[in-house]
């Protein structure tokens, strides 16, 4: 009857073709490093925010450089005890590596760039505030006078 039938041949499950795998995979890697942001800091101090009534959200955070303040965490206590520690990139700091810290940060900005910086202090809500004095100090001798405290925002009932 047809020129087109094929007597005694079944038909089997044809093959999946997978000439446009890598084309797939590659999309999805290329989707994935694009998409995807490194953790610049390992933070070595447990902090949880004060609350704050009123925030504002920083605009450029690509302008601000971050001083951690609180107790190290558990794996570090034994060695620097449980006081509030400083920490400024990954590492423990004194009072005194403030303003260098500062300066090189200062350095790695562009020159219109520099007098947007801001400075900003994540420390503990038990944070003693003689340590943020401090650093406080230490920030107007380095002239890093933008400075910003991080906090959470307060959940206010307005049940009566």
């Amino acid at each position: 009857m047809s020129r087109f039938d094929r007597k005694g041949k079944t038909k089997g499950v044809p093959s999946i073709s997978t000439s446009s795998l890598p084309d797939i995979v590659f999309t999805l890697l290329f989707f994935f490093m694009v998409s995807t942001t490194l953790r610049e800091t390992t933070v070595n101090v447990s902090y949880r925010l004060p609350e704050a009534t009123e925030t504002v959200k920083l605009e450029k955070k690509s302008l601000v450089t971050n001083i951690y303040v609180g107790a190290p965490r558990m794996e570090y206590q034994a060695r620097y005890g449980t006081d509030s520690k400083i920490q400024l990139d990954d590492k423990f700091a004194s009072l005194g590596d403030i303003r260098g810290f500062i300066a090189g940060e200062w350095e790695k900005r562009d020159e219109a760039d520099r007098p947007k910086m801001t400075v900003s202090i994540k420390a503990d809500e038990k944070t003693k505030m003689g340590i943020i004095t401090d650093i406080k100090t230490e920030l107007r001798k380095a002239e890093a006078l933008k400075v910003s405290y991080i906090a959470r925002k307060k959940v206010v009932d307005t049940k009566y």
